[in-house]
């Protein structure tokens, strides 16, 4: 039997290793998380392909979302016990947190850069489509969907509830430092999470926080910081990538070009041709797509035997520091000998590059502009943050980038002929790292 204020006759608890225990009062949140559609984030990494480097990298986007929503929830009732709070807001900020990762796709970014996909976009279909997370949030009234759909896309009316959720300082970023800090091992994204909770206050477009409470936010900044740097961005991770990216692009051309799959890839074909429905996106995750590379390792195709092999046995490929400048010299000699070596650069030779803005102040008109983290003062003003920190203000606006081309030594070594080219391959490949 329902109760009349819907919350649920008994609390829920989900015990989790990060935040101990997550806390579902509400039938909305308890209906969502048995959704089709949110089951299905057990099934996707958090990481990606980092597992691969941090073996403990194993958590999920279910993961991640429950622990967005705890501290969402956290955040909404410290709120409310301050009094400056629309409580019509709540279970709007409640789903918004619950499904914000919910259009995400196996193996996440590297999916999206080969298919062009968003999976921002895709969270905002699965909301408004079809789905039963749409029946769920409809029992709400008609226009709740959409209301949840726009915090998601921060095009919500209310800024509060958006920066809660996306902004340099959110439920979203708080929960995956220390989740994936936790899973992988170190040490680096942990940050005292509880006193930053305990310094937010409320103001009209964006949550503030207590000067007195501007070290734990600086905490937050520098374990961000050396996460992307010591985690996200590891060139181990990148070169699992890059393999992934590469058996995706490779199983795209051999389809497009008539080729006669043992396996047909059936849950591809709509993907590659850019006419992907929402039911083939959500039958797709990551077991799914783990599947096809096993059944791939043995396919007629070379190449694509070949990457498939390496993925799944983790012989990945070796890396040197790349400079573009220098790149731009070597580049086109360094694909005529891999060539004539009979390795194909397009698939065999790749640069990567990753970079991250760890902290950035307002720029109006600038692309991906960035609202800045505010200080609430002893008088009352605001201030921003890098303008109190001499440790935000050391790297403000500070983008560092990285490059790195990625090679198969192995194939390098293993070429009993041209020893010349090779050689030649190995001396252009040190200098690049030099």
């Amino acid at each position: 039997m329902k109760r009349p204020d819907g919350q649920l006759q008994e609390e829920k608890v989900f015990k989790d290793p990060v935040h101990r225990y997550i806390h579902v009062r509400d039938e909305l949140i308890w209906e969502l998380v048995g959704t089709r559609e949110f089951q299905r984030l057990r099934r996707i990494r958090q990481l990606g392909t980092t597992y691969l480097t941090f073996h403990g990298a194993e958590h999920t986007r279910f993961n991640h979302s429950l622990g967005v929503y705890e501290i969402m929830r956290r955040m909404v009732e410290n709120l409310e016990k301050k009094g400056e709070w629309d409580k019509d807001e709540r279970l709007v900020c409640l789903a918004a947190a619950l499904l914000h990762d919910v259009g995400h796709g196996p193996f996440s970014h590297s999916f999206e850069k080969v298919f062009h996909m968003d999976h921002e976009e895709w969270t905002r279909r699965i909301i408004l489509g079809d789905t039963e997370i749409n029946s769920v949030l409809s029992r709400m009234g008609a226009d709740f969907p959409m209301r949840v759909a726009d915090v998601i896309a921060k095009t919500y009316d209310n800024k509060l509830i958006v920066s809660l959720i996306s902004s340099q300082i959110d439920a979203d970023r708080m929960d995956y430092l220390l989740r994936d800090a936790f899973y992988t091992g170190v040490s680096y994204g942990n940050f005292d999470m509880e006193r930053i909770l305990r310094v937010m206050r409320p103001s009209e477009d964006q949550a503030v926080f207590k000067q007195s409470g501007m070290h734990a936010v600086e905490d937050y900044i520098m374990s961000r910081y050396q996460m992307y740097w010591q985690v996200y961005f590891h060139p181990v991770s990148r070169s699992a990538e890059v393999i992934l990216t590469k058996i995706l692009h490779r199983a795209k051309h051999l389809l497009a070009n008539g080729y006669e799959f043992k396996l047909n890839p059936r849950h591809f074909h709509t993907m590659f041709r850019g006419e992907t429905t929402l039911e083939d996106y959500i039958r797709l995750d990551e077991s799914v797509i783990s599947y096809y590379f096993q059944e791939w390792e043995d396919e007629e195709d070379v190449i694509l035997r070949d990457l498939c092999q390496r993925f799944m046995r983790r012989h990945l490929f070796q890396y040197v520091e790349c400079d573009p400048s220098e790149q731009m010299l070597i580049w086109p000699e360094l694909q005529d000998l891999f060539k004539k070596i009979g390795v194909d650069p397009h698939y065999y030779l790749v640069v990567d590059s990753s970079s991250d803005l760890p902290y950035d102040f307002y720029r109006p008109g600038e692309k991906d502009e960035r609202v800045p983290i505010h200080l609430l003062m002893p008088n009352g003003s605001l201030r921003e943050l890098s303008r109190e920190s001499d440790v935000v203000e050391a790297i403000s606006g500070k983008k560092r980038t990285d490059h790195k081309l990625y090679y198969p030594e192995d194939l390098l070594l293993d070429q009993s002929e041209f020893a010349e080219e090779k050689q030649r391959i190995l001396a252009l490949l040190k200098k690049e790292e030099e």
